[in-house]
Parts: structure tokens; C-alpha cells; sequence
């Protein structure tokens, strides 16, 4: 195992503790893991300085993480670290009337779709500052009518689009700072903000777009959209299909649910999203979608008889795995339209380290309740290799 996948292998267990305590409602070990996470970044953040601050090549640096900076970036850094550096850094960032500069998010947001499929597989857009926006959620019959216009017409064109409000749910991400890191300068803290908000910023958002409860945050893929809104648990839980063998005949029957859209019309699916977790991947999907390949006996991984963009999640619960048309899953974050760094007391746990906020916005959901499935995997069986002997009168046994 390389360093790249150590370090992986360690971000991801640092994840399910993070998703364990959440589940559990155990804040102690939520910080500790929290904790973990934080120290993880900066040692990934300054042994790479460590070993390039020496490099003044910019392509060199692009290459490895660290970008070069515009000069509006590189004074908006400037700015942050004398006042993250000051006796009263709350009242500093106070008189800071820069805003996080769209480019910085905008790199951000490039990371993390670069780093995490499932934002890659879905319809995830960086919305700036915008409050609203309206999205089709039609599933591409969007027909013209033959006729007089009238207001029947109108009605039934608008119909076919939803106003999102982005606005009505915040994703707060939490940013701890050490003293050392301010001193490696601009390049390097706009580096490790860039990948502790690409981390800290997806992990929110993976847990909403799977499993969101609509309640304050976004309504995830496990949830149906189009169900009643209960004050305490949110929306409904999507109907869960039994997977007990990947085959031809089972897949089919399982993405041949997703062909119906709820107006009753059928609908062409090119590509499907199986999100499951690490373990289950590796105790029941790992199993079920390998093979020896015959002639060479080499191994091939993840073959699925129809095309699928194959996901771990520490987000989907154990025995279960969310498959869907991913394009079907809008999900519209942005800044808020002052979009500055502030200073927060309310993570103290984290000591030694000033911690600073950043409020993001945005929602998502389901564009209908059949464009993505649970599914029950806990009986699922590796897929038996069925071989065929032809002609086997001319091999007489011996």
C-alpha cells in the first residue's frame, strides 16, 4: 500500500467515526474525530510545504496542490492572516470588508467535484450568491402544444419547473487555524483552506444528498420528495427492493423502475449511481462483481452487466445501498452574498487552534420519487461464473 492510499484508508476511517458519532448523538466523539480530521489536514497541508517551500516554480507548485494566486487572492490572504495573527482576531476580521473572493470557492468547488464522484455524478452547480433558482424537473419530454395560447398552456409549460430556495438552509464549514500554518504564507493557507472546506464542505453535503431529511437541510436520495413532510422525522423513506444476485435479469428488473417517471411516461436510462458503503463494498458488491478473466486469469472489479458509476459512501446505512439516475439529483450551493470569514467561539473543544466560519447556502432534492431506490442488500451472493462446455464428445474422459 503507497502513501496516497494510507492516507485514504485513514480519511476515510476518520469519516465513519465522524458519521458514527453523528448517528449516535455522542458529541464527545464527534470532537475527538473532529479533532482527528483537523490534525490530519494540517499535516497532509504542511508536509507538503515542508518539502516544496523551498520550490519557486509555479507550474512545479500547481502541480502539487498549491496554486498561484491572483494578486486579489493574494491580498484577501494577506489580510486574513494578519488578523488571524492579532491579540483580538474576532474584532480584526470584524473591520475585513473583503469578501471570500469568488475565485477561492470557485477552486474549491472544482476540488471537490475533482476528489468526491458522487458531486461529479449529480447535477451539483455553484450558484454564487443567488437566492432562488428554477430548475426543470421533467424528466426531457418537455413538449410544446399545438394550439391557441391560453392560460391552460402556461399552466401546463410552468409545471414542468420547480423554485428552489437556496437560501433556507446554511452549511456552516468550521475552519481551525494553528499559528504555524499562518507563517508558511498566502499559497500555502489558501491551500490548506482549500482542502479543509473541500472536506469539511462534502462531508455535509454527502450525508444530506444521501440521507437529508428535509428538515433544514436538503432532501436526500433514500427520502421520497413527493411524500408528506412529518415535523419530526422529515420525508418518507423511499420503498426498499430486495438485490440478492447481479445479473442480467435482476439488475434490469431493478433500473426497469427508474424507466417510469412519475407522470406515468417511460424514460431512456443511460447510466446508473450505486452508492453503497465501504464495508458493504468490500463484504458484498466486491464479491458479486469480480472475475477471473479468461486466457490472461487476471482479475476485473466492478463489472456490472449495465453501466454504472460504482460509489462508497460511509453515508448509506450497513446492508443497504441508493441506486438512480445521479442527473436527476439537483443540488445548489453558493456563498452568502456578504461571504466574509468569521471568527467563531463556538467550537472550544478545539484547543490552541482559532477556529473561523464560513456560512454557505444552498438546498437539494430529488427532482421525483422515482428516480433513485433503496435497495436490500443484505442477502446479496457473489454472482456464480457459469461455464459451457461445447463439443465436449471430442474430450472422452480418461
Amino acid at each position: 500500500m503507497n502513501n496516497l492510499d494510507l492516507l485514504e484508508k485513514m480519511k476515510i476511517e476518520i469519516k465513519q467515526k465522524m458519521a458514527d458519532a453523528i448517528k449516535n448523538g455522542d458529541e464527545k466523539a464527534f470532537a475527538k474525530a473532529f479533532n482527528e480530521f483537523c490534525d490530519f489536514l494540517q499535516q497532509m497541508v504542511m508536509g507538503e510545504a515542508e518539502g516544496l517551500i523551498q520550490l519557486a516554480n509555479n507550474q512545479i507548485l500547481a502541480g502539487r496542490g498549491a496554486r498561484a494566486l491572483t494578486s486579489e487572492e493574494t491580498e484577501y490572504y494577506q489580510k486574513i492572516i494578519e488578523a488571524m495573527k492579532s491579540p483580538n482576531p474576532k474584532q480584526a476580521l470584524a473591520v475585513i470588508d473583503d469578501a471570500l473572493p469568488e475565485t477561492i470557492i470557485e477552486a474549491v468547488f472544482e476540488d471537490i467535484i475533482e476528489a468526491h464522484p458522487l458531486l461529479d455524478a449529480i447535477d451539483f452547480r455553484d450558484t454564487g450568491a443567488l437566492t432562488e433558482i428554477i430548475v426543470s424537473v421533467l424528466d426531457g419530454r418537455q413538449l410544446a402544444h399545438w394550439g391557441k395560447l391560453c392560460d391552460d398552456i402556461i399552466k401546463q409549460l410552468s409545471a414542468g419547473f420547480t423554485t428552489i430556495n437556496l437560501a433556507q438552509n446554511k452549511l456552516s464549514a468550521f475552519i481551525p487555524v494553528c499559528k504555524a500554518m499562518l507563517d508558511l504564507g498566502p499559497r500555502w493557507l489558501d491551500r490548506y483552506v482549500r482542502a479543509h472546506l473541500s472536506e469539511a464542505i462534502f462531508n455535509g453535503l454527502e450525508k444530506a444528498i444521501i440521507d437529508g431529511s428535509g428538515l433544514d437541510q436538503p432532501i436526500g436520495m433514500r427520502r421520497d420528495p413527493n411524500s408528506a413532510l412529518d415535523p419530526q422525522d422529515g420525508y418518507s423513506l423511499q420503498r426498499i427492493l430486495p438485490l440478492e444476485e447481479i445479473t442480467p435479469e435482476t439488475y434490469g428488473s431493478i433500473i426497469t423502475e427508474l424507466t417510469e417517471a412519475p407522470t406515468g411516461l417511460q424514460r431512456v436510462v443511460r447510466e446508473v449511481v450505486f452508492i453503497v458503503s465501504p464495508k458493504d463494498y468490500f463484504s458484498k458488491i466486491f464479491p458479486a462483481t469480480s472475475y477471473r478473466l479468461p486466457g490472461s486469469g487476471e482479475w476485473a472489479k466492478d463489472i456490472f452487466p449495465f453501466p454504472t458509476r460504482l460509489i462508497q459512501s460511509v453515508y448509506v446505512p450497513e446492508g443497504e445501498a441508493v441506486i438512480g439516475i445521479g442527473r436527476r439529483y439537483f443540488m445548489g450551493i453558493g456563498t452568502s452574498k456578504g461571504g466574509k470569514i468569521e471568527y467563531s467561539d463556538e467550537y472550544r473543544f478545539l484547543e490552541d487552534e482559532r477556529v473561523y466560519l464560513i456560512k454557505l447556502y444552498g438546498d437539494g432534492k430529488p427532482l421525483d420519487s422515482t428516480s433513485f431506490l433503496r435497495l436490500d442488500i443484505s442477502n446479496l451472493k457473489p454472482t456464480p461464473i457459469k461455464v459451457k462446455v461445447v463439443n465436449a464428445d471430442e474430450f472422452p474422459a480418461t
